[in-house]
């Protein structure tokens, strides 16, 4: 692979020797069949803006130790235009690969792809760098490849590739939720269990036996139910006991209305090819905090917005502290409570060897209730599939949240004391 230099220091190679080694690389290697050509690389503070002069197929990230860089693969691309450095970033090269080009970031210090997002016309992707420990970063490269994909709405005046579509429209949330039951003797802190998807949104569908996510996680959600009030400790409450749709907006409304100590979001993570298997669980990221923090701070009517606590009579400035610090404290406690509930859940179900994630998820952005996403297993992985349909399975995923739920609250008193 030929790379081309930039950055701090002087050029390692010479035009002469780069344009006869990107001519071995193409000839031995195959030349990529280019669609379009990379404009501009801009590292800002804590993020890296790519430009491209057509739209782009796909990219993955991955990480690379020994020293700390982030080599970022996009396909139909050929390397060239302009690049700055800055931030986290000390030095980028650009090489030709099979089928597209590779990026390669040279870190100063430490740091993960925290999100990826293309923008509404599939030619500009932004990465959203954080800085971590050693540790996480090894743990991090250990995870493999991050996909990113760009937007699927985009106006095309190809030929369509495929014979028919299936579109359905999504409801807007519901101005008056319809509050469901909550079980348990009063005074108890209340659990809220979302199971995944539903009605016609059915998930992730499991290519060999055509199981669908949502009716795991329904039944996943009833045995968890059933298990924390059998424990007698806690109130618990599904966002939804049938095969319905939710916008995901109303899932955490629910719970929030509701007032819940814990929301916990059911699902079962899939791929497209591979044999992964295991459990993940995800938190909210530290970039999705900052936007949506930045987003609640922006609202005109910002009762209630924390914890009951009215902010409508603070100025924005200190409304966005407030909020800001609120759900920083609030992405401490699901975080605790996500390596707690690994720590229980390991003798008793499989696990990824890194379970923890973070993301911007929807779903967990409540600024004011601990919140976890817990990918139960992938239904895509047929051992997976059928540990999860499994009663055994389902019981095992449930007492692995018992432990933690009763842990947490738990300490959460003697906190207190």
């Amino acid at each position: 692979m030929v790379f081309r230099w930039t950055g701090r220091g002087r050029p390692r190679h010479d035009a002469a020797v780069s344009f006869f080694l990107a001519m071995l690389a193409m000839w031995f290697g195959g030349a990529p069949a280019w669609a379009g050509t990379i404009e501009r690389v801009q590292v800002r503070h804590d993020a890296i803006v790519l430009t491209f002069d057509s739209r782009v197929a796909a990219a993955s990230g991955f990480l690379l130790g020994s020293p700390h860089r982030i080599a970022l693969d996009v396909d139909g691309m050929a390397p060239g235009g302009d690049v700055a450095t800055g931030g986290l970033v000390t030095g980028v090269r650009e090489g030709a690969r099979s089928g597209g080009a590779r990026i390669v970031f040279d870190l100063s210090r430490p740091a993960v792809i925290a999100g990826g997002t293309f923008g509404a016309d599939g030619r500009t992707l932004t990465l959203q760098l954080r800085t971590v420990p050693d540790a996480a970063f090894a743990r991090a490269a250990g995870e493999g490849r991050i996909r990113f994909l760009p937007p699927f709405n985009l106006t095309d005046t190809s030929p369509p590739s495929r014979r028919y579509a299936v579109a359905q429209d999504v409801p807007l949330p519901s101005r008056r939720l319809s509050l469901p039951r909550i079980y348990g003797d009063a005074g108890r802190p209340l659990v809220v269990i979302d199971a995944g998807h539903g009605g016609f949104d059915p998930g992730a569908i499991s290519p060999t036996s055509g199981l669908k996510e949502k009716d795991v996680t329904l039944k996943i959600a009833k045995t968890i139910r059933d298990q924390l009030l059998a424990s007698g400790r806690v109130r618990v409450a599904l966002t939804r006991d049938d095969d319905r749709f939710l916008v995901l907006q109303e899932r955490y409304g629910i719970a929030r209305k509701l007032h819940a100590d814990l929301f916990i979001s059911i699902h079962c993570d899939s791929v497209g090819a591979g044999d992964a298997s295991g459990a993940s669980i995800y938190t909210l990221s530290e970039v999705a905090s900052d936007k949506e923090s930045a987003r609640l701070a922006a609202r005109e009517n910002k009762a209630n917005i924390i914890a009951g606590v009215d902010l409508g009579s603070e100025n924005p400035d200190v409304s966005s502290i407030l909020i800001d610090l609120t759900q920083r404290e609030t992405m401490n406690t699901s975080a605790d409570f996500a390596r707690l509930l690994g720590r229980e859940a390991a003798p008793l179900m499989p696990l990824r060897p890194n379970f923890h994630k973070m993301a911007s998820l929807m779903v967990l952005k409540a600024p004011d209730m601990p919140s976890i996403l817990f990918e139960t297993g992938y239904i895509s992985n047929p051992k997976d599939a059928d540990f999860l349909d499994s009663p055994d399975g389902r019981r095992r995923i449930a007492e692995s949240i018992e432990r933690a739920v009763t842990i947490n609250f738990a300490k959460r008193v003697a906190s207190r004391d």
